[in-house]
């Protein structure tokens, strides 16, 4: 699957929020970092309930015009975590996927912990298909 998806929320006005995300999957929930004020953080504070969509890039068959792709969506609950070593934990997991090496993962936690909230998702259930788009 993608190393990326869309985050949904209810946001201002009760109106659907979707905001892309980097995510990693870790011991059966979903870890993203943001900061840690705005349309987000004031969205999830009214209502914890979201979903996270992730689909991968898909497949086209030499002979054909159409792609067939894989998505997934969970939904759950979100939180924040506040204990540090476990924030530490998830970004290295969270940084380890997308940085060169741990050394680059450990400078950016460093620099930026005390700046970046870390998000849960805790998922109730996920559904997933086989899309061919003919």
């Amino acid at each position: 699957m993608s190393p990326r998806g869309v985050l949904a929320i209810l946001g201002d006005g009760d109106y659907p929020y979707a905001v892309p995300m980097s995510h990693v999957y870790v011991d059966g929930k979903i870890y993203f970092h943001g900061a840690k004020t705005g349309h987000r953080i004031d969205a999830i504070k009214r209502n914890p309930k979201v979903s996270y969509c992730v689909l991968d890039k898909g497949v086209k068959q030499e002979d054909e015009w159409w792609y067939t792709f894989k998505s997934v969506i969970a939904f759950g609950k979100i939180t924040t975590l506040t204990d540090r070593e476990d924030r530490i934990d998830k970004l290295t997991h969270l940084g380890n996927k997308f940085f060169p090496t741990p050394k680059e993962t450990e400078d950016e936690i460093n620099r930026l912990l005390d700046k970046t909230e870390v998000f849960e998702i805790s998922i109730e259930h996920m559904t997933g298909k086989v899309v061919r788009e003919k």
